[in-house]
């Protein structure tokens, strides 16, 4: 860590400051941006390796291009601390993913310099060619410029966008930072000097002369093109962007400011779909974070000087995605068919100890939600049993996959749906209160929510087991507490249990939140229900009190419409009961970030608003003769 005062970083405020240094002071700047992300991230969290693998980079195209005019795109967007930096958010970044503070990913409501939003991968290109299109259409001659990881351009999405890209000879620029792919080839003089060369004005003059004088004659034409390829190939890995319509220059250092700002400045004189190839390092410039890199991915709070996380109060409970982990552990031992699948979450959904444990069972497919769900019903319809460890956001990205490879054609897949409702600190981008209103319309599948740990082992267990495709949703949190039964127990599906018999009032729980509301229950001798299932849906359960009480309360962490408190209010109708209900759920809103537990009170579904909502609901609602 350097300890001395920044020189250049507290006098930039706006990319405009940044323009004004000379070249030879960016490598001071770029190690004082370094200091100030390991010294800010480790006391607020967020992502770090990458962040400190983009520095150079984010100044460079800072430093060349007229942003915000000229439109600069962060695909994932977990790399755009420097950025947000450089644009006037430096003092801002104590508040970084807190409650009303500034978001982690690119936000266009936040400043003028973000100029997408993003947060799920593989989405850059794709904007950038919108952009360049828009551009065109308005006749504005701004350069556009996308950058994207490597990892992200494994996803569909970016191949789709690279082939629209040259189909239409966008004026668009697509930067891939590599840092852990194969196609990297050595970095050093030779591909430097290439690298000028192929981006500078006079080789690509030559190179589009050549072009209309040679088209006069096609085998002639033909010839030059494949020999020029042929060229290429032999230098640097070209083949697969130029087959896109690409001019591909690269590779080049990234943390090379020699490199980058003469390649930049050419190339944005250039027309057409060019494509810049630079080698980056994730964590570079903080040991602990370049030795292991994925650990400091996304952090916690942590000491700059050791890299330990501070340790935290609260409760003792595993959280939930260690549950599911240990779940897995555990029947992996007796079950052989069991195939674990994750798009790129293997840290994150807990897969680390399964990964290690069963290397041949295990399989990272990269961001590739889709391919991962049509993947796993291949494995299901030849008889293995696949457990895909997914996000509640990520999910979203494989839909027609689940309706039409796996749902439809009745394969027994499992989705272990981390992340369901409130996610905090990641917030809107990765909100994951849709998945009962996406999944409750598709047949032949199972959806259940899980009220604590031991029930999360215990079905997913039963839905393990079941024979049929079948989600299984939790959030991102802690258990409540509970002892966690070893021993696992089939239970019946689609059925609810009565956690407490009351009168008058029944509170129907779908999920996590049933704790909330015990004291509640309690409180007004209310009737408690576990629902666990929203489909297959327990009506004989709700019709029996919809006969037994007055009122009814649904309470879930999803969004309003179409949720499981729409799924009783349907089963309600269609039996012709009449009783008033109070449906509890997240706002029909993408929600802020910050703290899980201030985020429920804003959604009114802590406990203290859950209690006056039930009393207001019954103050105000006229009582239904029985």
């Amino acid at each position: 860590m350097n300890d001395t005062n920044p020189v250049y970083l507290n006098t930039i405020n706006s990319p405009e400051d940044l323009r004004q240094l000379p070249h030879s002071a960016l490598p001071c700047l770029a190690q004082e941006i370094r200091d100030f992300l390991v010294e800010s991230v480790s006391k607020t969290g967020g992502h770090l390796s990458s962040n400190l693998g983009a520095v150079e980079l984010t100044i460079a195209l800072h430093y060349i291009y007229d942003t915000p005019f000229d439109r600069l795109i962060w695909d994932v967007g977990h790399q755009c601390y420097t950025h947000k930096i450089l644009t006037g958010r430096r003092d801002a970044m104590g508040t970084l993913r807190s409650y009303q503070g500034i978001a982690g990913f690119p936000k266009r409501s936040e400043s003028e310099f973000d100029v997408f939003g993003t947060g799920h991968s593989s989405t850059s290109i794709g904007a950038a060619l919108g952009m360049a299109v828009a551009a065109k259409h308005k006749a504005e001659d701004r350069k556009i410029v996308a950058v994207i990881g490597d990892g992200a351009m494994s996803a569909g999405e970016a191949f789709e966008g690279l082939n629209n890209a040259g189909e239409l000879d966008a004026n668009v620029l697509v930067i891939l930072n590599d840092n852990e792919m194969s196609i990297s080839a050595p970095v050093g003089a030779l591909s430097r000097y290439l690298s000028r060369l192929l981006s500078g004005s006079l080789f690509n003059e030559a190179r589009n002369a050549a072009k209309k004088v040679l088209k006069v004659v096609p085998a002639m034409y033909s010839l030059a093109k494949k020999a020029e390829s042929q060229l290429k190939d032999m230098l640097i890995p070209t083949s697969l962007f130029e087959e896109f319509g690409f001019n591909y220059i690269g590779p080049i250092d990234g943390h090379d400011f020699d490199s980058l700002i003469p390649t930049l400045r050419n190339i944005r004189a250039l027309k057409g779909p060019q494509f810049l190839h630079i080698i980056t390092k994730k964590g570079q410039g903080y040991k602990l974070a370049e030795n292991e890199p994925t650990r400091y991915h996304c952090v916690s709070i942590f000491d700059p000087e050791t890299g330990l996380d501070m340790p935290e109060t609260g409760t003792s409970a595993p959280p939930y995605t260690q549950v599911f982990s240990d779940w897995l552990m555990d029947t992996a031992k007796t079950e052989n068919d069991l195939i674990a699948i994750t798009p790129a979450m293997c840290e994150g959904s807990g897969l680390v100890e399964f990964a290690k444990t069963y290397p041949d069972r295990f399989f990272d497919v990269g961001i590739a939600e889709q391919h991962a769900i049509t993947f796993a019903a291949g494995l299901a319809s030849e008889g293995l049993k696949p457990v895909v460890a997914i996000y509640s956001t990520f999910l979203q990205r494989g839909y027609d996959q689940l309706i039409h490879d796996v749902a439809l054609q009745d394969l027994p897949v499992l989705f272990a749906v981390d992340r369901a409702g409130i996610v905090g600190p990641d917030g809107p981008t990765h909100f994951g209160g849709f998945d009962i209103s996406f999944l409750r319309c598709i047949p032949n599948l199972i959806i259940i929510t899980p009220s604590d740990e031991n029930e999360l082992r215990q079905l997913l267990h039963t839905a393990y087991h079941s024979g049929k495709a079948a989600v299984v949703r939790y959030p991102r949190d802690y258990g409540t507490g509970v002892s966690i039964q070893k021993t696992m127990t089939t239970l019946p599906i689609g059925k609810a249990i009565t956690k407490r018999q009351g009168q008058k009032v029944a509170i129907l729980v779908f999920g996590t939140l049933l704790q909330s509301v015990l004291s509640i229950a309690n409180r007004i001798n209310a009737s408690l229900i576990d629902m666990r299932f929203v489909a297959p849906l327990d009506e004989e359960m709700i019709l029996q009190l919809a006969d037994t009480h007055q009122y009814l309360v649904t309470l879930e962490e999803n969004v309003i419409a179409g949720g499981a408190g729409s799924a009783v209010i349907e089963c309600l109708t269609r039996r012709q009961r009449h009783n008033p209900i109070l449906v509890l759920a997240l706002p029909d809103a993408f929600p802020a970030h910050g703290d899980r537990q201030q985020l429920l009170h804003d959604a009114k579904l802590d406990t203290v608003s859950i209690w006056h909502r039930i009393n207001q609901f019954i103050q105000d609602t006229p009582v239904l003769s029985l």
